[in-house]
């Protein structure tokens, strides 16, 4: 039996999204895990260094998918210091193959873990309290009975959007495990203005222009209030992948040299069309798509002092990289550093990858 037809129904995301607004609305999508799966194996075929790809097992029982890279040289070489691992947390709506312009190059000199967070892409997908404390501690301690499960003691913990406010998160809560925070393009640090709300609602206001929310941002945003932030892909039914390859063809540009066809757009597609349940804790955590319920301003002080962070920004980012600028002022400037990645949008890891992978790799070597 072909695959798609034999996808289950439509699974409902919320009480309203079941409701008779969708009632007309198809009642399947072309998605299963199963695909999820193929997609994301042909991504990693690409990695030329020795994979090991497998479900971490959680004590609750949850399980996280997990990539461990290692250097088929280098780990042959007997070394007197262990080089620290880097771990890489994905952003909303992401999983670990958004990482295979980075992995092979990262991986060359120290093991390198990515994983997908819990609720997104193939971990398991359990249910988030609607309380924005209570959403991003299940995040958070996920993280961390993830790592007591690998067996990792220390690491250098860089996260994406989304991730790098939960590893922000969990170097506030577990300091004693991080060498160095890295964070790109990080979502939910920033605090909504009144000026802000004002632009909002269209009122003119005296502030300096950063480069305009995407259509695919204002798109979801224009539903998030009343739906799950990914509802509309996966109330899309069959037209579920068209509307990511119309929302989103600049992730087909992205990787447009190591795939011709619409394997990266599949494979954000298949990563969100999935029953919800991490989009779910996000907008638990979340007032709108580009502002957090608790800034992560607020917290950056519990950030030990010594503790080292650099913050990657895009250049051409919608996110705004003052809040790293910020974060200099209320942390010791001495452990603290901005840097802006020329010619990359908020995915700087894919917009430029040698770049994002030289400046990483120094970052780690100054570790160990």
């Amino acid at each position: 039996m072909d695959p798609v037809t034999a996808t289950p129904p439509m699974q409902n995301d919320c009480e309203t999204e079941s409701g008779s607004v969708w009632s007309w609305w198809p009642s399947w999508r072309p998605t299963s895990m199963s695909l999820l799966k193929t997609t994301e194996s042909k991504i990693l075929a690409c990695i030329q260094n020795d994979l090991w790809a497998r479900f971490v097992t959680l004590p609750n029982q949850d399980r996280i998918w997990t990539l461990t890279l290692t250097n088929k040289v280098v780990r042959k070489r007997i070394e007197q210091v262990p080089k620290t691992p880097l771990v890489m947390v994905h952003g909303f709506g992401g999983g670990v193959g958004l990482w295979i312009r980075n992995l092979e190059a990262l991986s060359r000199s120290r093991p390198v873990y990515a994983f997908d967070l819990l609720g997104f892409g193939r971990s398991s997908r359990p249910p988030f309290p609607s309380d924005a404390a209570k959403a991003e501690e299940q995040f958070v301690d996920s993280i961390e009975q993830w790592r007591q499960s690998v067996g990792l003691e220390n690491m250098i913990l860089l996260g994406h959007s989304l991730g790098g406010y939960l590893a922000t998160s969990y170097a506030i809560q577990y300091p004693s495990r991080v060498s160095h925070l890295i964070l790109v393009d990080p979502w939910g640090f920033p605090e909504r203005t009144q000026a802000q709300n004002q632009e909002d609602q269209g009122q003119e206001t005296e502030i300096v222009k950063r480069p305009p929310l995407p259509r695919w941002v204002k798109a979801i945003a224009a539903v998030v209030s009343l739906f799950n932030p990914l509802a509309v892909i996966r109330a899309a039914g069959p037209w579920g992948p068209g509307l990511v390859n119309r929302f989103r063809p600049d992730f087909k540009r992205k990787f447009e040299d190591l795939f011709d066809d619409d394997t990266m757009t599949q494979y954000i597609y298949h990563c969100n069309a999935q029953t919800p349940s991490g989009e779910v804790g996000f907008r638990a955590m979340s007032e709108s798509l580009g502002w957090a319920k608790r800034p992560m301003l607020h917290r950056v002080h519990l950030l030990p002092p010594s503790m080292p962070l650099t913050m990657l920004y895009g250049a051409r980012s919608w996110v705004d990289s003052s809040s790293g600028d910020k974060v200099v002022q209320i942390r010791s400037k001495a452990h603290t550093k901005v840097l802006l990645i020329n010619n990359a949008s908020h995915h700087v890891y894919a917009d430029q990858p040698e770049e994002f992978n030289r400046v990483v790799e120094k970052i780690c070597n100054s570790v160990n």
